[in-house]
């Protein structure tokens, strides 16, 4: 590669010392690859200085043309790591080069593992920047799994938990479907230091998700994350009326009601008694005045997800079997 000057590093003052060392293929490399010359020679002078262990401001700028060249060359991020910390580099600038890289190159595991550590060196002082940096990559894909970790990592390592819940709800008005948000939340009331756990926070995120199941029914992710709000705590999950009102009321509708009745299933099953309204409801989703009619409210609602849910017909099936045959 070339300087900003124009000049080879071969033909370049500062390197003029430096003997290339070439990529050894093997004296009879079966398919030799070809390398662009500029790539080449600064590979070439890559391993010169790597190998002599030199930790110099021309090493530096040597590593950040390869990394121009291959931002996924983790021996070169290595190097690269050895040297700002010789050199006592200012570490802000290299958020900026990572930064630069994401424009690009976003899904790669060095680049947020060089991140990272640079934010780790940094601490506090970072968290600001770190957070606004995931939030512009999850602006242009919100389920970038390397930005939704490391801004996980930011709030477990660094802090700013304070507008996490905040942010959370931002997303889930902009697509109640993003799924990445709602496992955020469920992190978020799970962990963060200011909330006090998820057994404080239960009742408002029922009514949170509540009003998001009355809203988008069909909607898979929102289901789950009710689920989970009671985890390891069963009891309390079959006893909320609330859940088992909304579960009747979407099966009335008679529309978008697969997740509905997969719940009203899990109810039953950790012990929910089903009112005669339930039985209604289920029994009037029979495809036709034909099909039996099944008194036991289970295994009817199994047989309309046979029907509606076709894709999981077989499951429907065998979750009937398990846990409904001797009822």
């Amino acid at each position: 590669m070339e300087s900003e000057q124009g000049v080879p590093l071969r033909n370049r003052a500062e390197f003029s010392d430096v003997i290339p060392v070439e990529q050894d293929d093997g004296p009879n490399p079966v398919v030799a690859i070809w390398y662009k010359e500029e790539f080449r020679e600064t590979m070439d002078y890559f391993r010169a200085l790597y190998k002599a262990d030199e930790r110099s401001p021309r090493a530096l700028e040597l590593t950040s043309m390869a990394i121009e060249f291959n931002p996924g060359n983790y021996t070169v991020w290595h190097f690269r790591r050895s040297v700002l910390e010789a050199l006592r580099h200012d570490l802000h600038a290299e958020l900026a080069l990572t930064e630069r890289i994401a424009q690009t190159n976003s899904k790669n595991y060095q680049l947020w593992h060089h991140r990272r550590w640079v934010a780790e060196k940094l601490g506090t002082s970072a968290t600001t920047e770190e957070l606004r940096f995931t939030q512009r990559i999850l602006s242009m894909d919100s389920k970038h799994y390397h930005a939704w970790s490391h801004r996980q990592w930011v709030l477990q390592a660094l802090g700013g938990w304070e507008q996490e819940l905040d942010y959370c709800h931002q997303l889930l008005q902009e697509d109640i479907f993003n799924n990445s948000a709602w496992n955020q939340r469920y992190f978020v009331i799970t962990r963060s230091p200011f909330l006090g756990g998820l057994e404080a926070m239960r009742e408002s995120e029922v009514c949170y998700t509540l009003n998001a199941i009355v809203t988008c029914p069909e909607n898979e992710s929102s289901w789950r994350y009710l689920r989970g709000l009671y985890k390891d705590d069963n009891s309390s999950w079959v006893n909320n009326p609330q859940i088992s009102s909304v579960c009747l009321e979407i099966i009335n509708a008679k529309a978008n009601l697969v997740f509905a009745l997969s719940t009203l299933l899990d109810l039953i099953s950790h012990g929910f008694q089903p009112s005669q309204e339930f039985k209604d409801a289920v029994d009037a989703l029979r495809i036709s005045d034909s099909q039996p009619r099944d008194s036991d409210v289970a295994k009817a609602a199994c047989s309309v997800l046979e029907s509606i849910d076709s894709l999981r017909a077989n499951y429907w099936k065998w979750y009937n079997s398990k846990h409904f045959q001797n009822a």
